[in-house]
């Protein structure tokens, strides 16, 4: 991805809360690649919400740079984490580290399982 001018603060660099909305896009895009699609879920009522965001920010991203999010998912206990890395690509270096808490609901109720989620694990 690539920051856009509208992302930065008056630092010129990019405002915190952009950073969630990069992981979450991330997150996104890792899952279809993986052929889970939330909107699947919701549909069969499965719902994977965020339960905790921690951001870690080490360096700051500019307009005009390019990163990537790293993203791996484990499971802890009844809760999945997806722990994700924005570097940044003109020197490798590590932007923001991200760890997001999920729970999933089936049908309303709190459930430690999710069989599509699941499969990411044995990759």
């Amino acid at each position: 991805m690539k920051v856009r001018d509208y992302e930065c603060d008056l630092q010129g660099i990019v405002n915190n809360a952009n950073y969630q909305h990069y992981t979450e896009h991330a997150r996104h895009e890792f899952l279809c690649e993986q052929g889970v699609s939330f909107a699947n879920l919701h549909e069969r009522g499965i719902d994977v919400v965020v339960a905790r965001i921690t951001l870690n920010y080490k360096a700051p991203l500019r307009s005009g740079d390019e990163f990537l999010v790293r993203s791996t998912v484990k499971k802890d206990g009844v809760k999945y984490v997806f722990r994700q890395d924005i570097i940044r690509l003109s020197d490798n270096r590590l932007a923001c580290r991200v760890e997001v808490v999920n729970a999933v609901l089936v049908n309303g109720t709190l459930t430690g399982e999710c069989p599509e989620l699941d499969r990411l694990l044995e990759d």
